[in-house]
């Protein structure tokens, strides 16, 4: 989950001749600001300078180790590798903060992911005399680093060669040497990391916000290899050092993109850029025939046709984004599917074969979990189609097919524009689906693509009318628990509320069933309790509209403020709330895209009344890439 970021240049900072160079430590730290989703709970640079490696790092945020190179300056450099940790191994202390030094203080290391069999490895460096000063596995990895390059080769890219052979788990190691200046090796299992190329200067980052202000060229490497830069190459091996091959690709947003733009906070800005998330995620999906089209299709067609059941696998919001999926999918394709949590999934032997079709959703592409699922329904035979808002990463390579979300970078922690696109493309793979195997006819699937293409237009009117749910969320501050109620596709849709608002504001909040409620929650139920509830349309057949109002009478004569979600034109619902949010009318499969949209800026409110920091709440971190 950490941030890691390297940089290698050609001339000193400084120089004459560097006017386009920078200097390594001003490109290590705009890359942290832009990682620090991924951890914040300490953070670190290393750079060589006049031979000597040089260390900074602080607990805490970004801002403490910037407080640390202020009064305790760095030399100027170009070369130097920086991380933001989210602790795994040891708690966040200034003494398990990265980089970790070894080899006498000339070797510098930062790692993401878990060393799994750091403890013998650990056991066995002791008995050849070394100390640790921290309580991490990086600190393991590096002194096992620092003593193969003393001891059996004194080459910085062999030696990280030696060590990944005997490294379990998953992980990515960026590593500078004093006796090569101008050198920064990297390695890769399990675990992101991406090769940023420029011109005099290379690159290195957990994903490609890490060095996006300074090229949009990016190698996105394979697994279980190392790559060596300099300011005038980048070498990929395996790791036995036999040469390999990564694949480039161009970058197609730019730095702007992770910026706040005037918003308060990142969250804000990326709730407000959901009616594009939505579009881009819409665009260009049919060729001339009005067929839909996925992005990557390693799949035969004929294997698509003959699937029998589907899985859908991920985590948290992800997870939710799937169970609205199920609905969609399971109306339209008449094919049974399942939503798994990709982290229960492997372990309860799941009945997966070649007929299955296994789609994993991840924001990321690396939450570790859902890759693991991924490779364990590949090794059943089942066929896995990644749903994925990040080109080139690993779960994307690892399916058969892939269906890429346009959301663009998602910086806040709490997931707010993947999600909604992340539902929007499972709505197209279900209408793919649906097409391909005829279960729908082509000016059906038309009719469907129209109604979502009016989806951004209600998202934004729901945006236009924010200030009535943030002037709501600031009159519950105070709250101690808020509960969600939903039916069919409300139901995720309560989950996904509840889940936002423990993320943000620490508080109590669960999502029920709605039709559950008699079932045992209701004993949950006291004066003043606030209670969402998301009502279903009152238009169409089978509605469940009149079973929710019930509901809604039987919370309310029990003392809960009930805060309805509803279309408009809903009347019916105003004698039973006590606060009613109405989101513009729309076919109740795609409900969802609206309804999400005021339970985010109410957490998103509630939170910062609060005085809490929405983008990075405490403990989390936006990509899971441990176990």
């Amino acid at each position: 989950m950490c941030g890691i970021v390297g940089y290698v240049g050609r001339t000193k900072a400084g120089d004459a001749a560097s006017d386009h160079q920078h200097g390594a430590l001003d490109v290590v730290i705009e890359g942290l600001r832009r990682l620090e989703y991924r951890g914040y709970d300490s953070a670190g640079v290393a750079v060589i300078s006049d031979g000597h490696v040089e260390s900074r790092k602080k607990s805490g945020k970004l801002t403490n180790l910037l407080a640390e190179l202020e009064a305790d300056p760095l030399q100027p450099a170009v070369v130097g590798i920086g991380h933001t940790r989210w602790a795994t191994h040891g708690g966040p202390t200034d003494g398990n903060a990265h980089p970790h030094l070894a080899d006498d203080g000339k070797l510098a290391v930062i790692h993401n992911g878990i060393i799994e069999n750091f403890a013998p490895l650990k056991a066995e460096l002791l008995g050849k005399g070394y100390q640790f000063k921290s309580e991490t596995d990086t600190e393991v990895a590096a002194v096992l680093l620092g003593d193969i390059y003393r001891n059996q080769v004194r080459n910085l890219s062999e030696a990280m060669q030696l060590a990944c052979q005997r490294l379990e788990g998953a992980f990515t190691l960026l590593a500078i040497h004093a006796d090569q200046p101008d050198v920064v090796v990297a390695a890769r299992r399990n675990s992101p990391l991406v090769v940023g190329l420029g011109e005099g200067e290379n690159f290195l980052g957990s994903d490609v916000s890490g060095f996006i202000d300074y090229t949009r060229r990016a190698v996105e490497l394979g697994q279980d290899q190392i790559v060596t830069i300099t300011p005038d190459s980048v070498e990929i091996t395996d790791f036995f050092g036999a040469p390999a091959q990564g694949h480039e690709y161009k970058v197609d947003w730019d730095a702007t993109a992770a910026k706040k733009d005037g918003y308060p906070s990142f969250m804000e800005k990326e709730i407000n850029e959901q009616p594009r998330a939505v579009r881009e995620t819409l665009l260009g999906r049919t060729d001339t025939d009005g067929n839909l089209m996925l992005d990557e299709l390693r799949i035969d067609e004929s294997v698509l046709r003959s699937v029998d059941k589907i899985i859908v696998i991920a985590c948290g919001t992800a997870a939710y984004a799937g169970q609205v999926a199920r609905y969609a999918i399971e109306h339209w394709c008449r094919v049974p599917t399942e939503v798994e949590l990709a982290h229960e999934f492997r372990y309860r032997d799941p009945i997966v074969d070649e007929k299955t079709l296994v789609i994993a959703i991840s924001q990321s592409g690396e939450t570790m979990d859902t890759l693991m699922a991924v490779r364990y329904a590949r090794e059943q035979g089942a066929k896995v189609l990644a749903i994925c808002n990040t080109n080139g990463s690993t779960i994307p390579r690892e399916s058969d097919a892939v269906l890429y979300t346009h959301a663009g970078p998602e910086i806040a922690v709490a997931s707010t524009k993947a999600f909604l696109a992340q539902i929007t493309a499972a709505y197209l793979l279900g209408l793919y689906l649906a097409q391909l195997r005829g279960n729908k006819y082509r000016d059906e699937v038309a009719d469907v693509l129209e109604d979502l293409g009016r989806i951004p237009d209600k998202i934004q009117q729901i945006l236009d009318r924010a200030d009535e749910v943030k002037k709501l969320a600031r009159d519950f501050v105070d709250a101690k628990s808020v509960l969600f109620l939903g039916r069919h596709v409300g139901f995720p849709v309560a989950l996904e509320g509840a889940l936002k608002l423990k993320e943000l504001a620490y508080i109590h909040a669960e999502g029920f069933a709605a039709g559950e409620l008699k079932h045992g929650p209701i004993a949950l139920i006291e004066e003043g309790q606030p209670v969402f509830v998301v009502v279903p349309s009152p238009r169409g057949r089978d509605s469940l509209h009149s079973k929710v109002v019930s509901n809604i009478q039987e919370i309310r004569a029990r003392g809960a403020v009930t805060i309805v979600i509803a279309e408009e034109g809903d009347e019916a619902v105003k004698d039973y709330a006590n606060h009613v949010i109405y989101v513009p009318q729309t076919p109740t499969l795609l409900a969802p895209l609206l309804t999400t949209v005021p339970l985010q800026l109410f957490a998103c409110e509630l939170a910062s009344s609060k005085g809490y920091d929405v983008d990075q709440p405490r403990n989390l971190a936006k990509s899971v890439t441990v176990e």
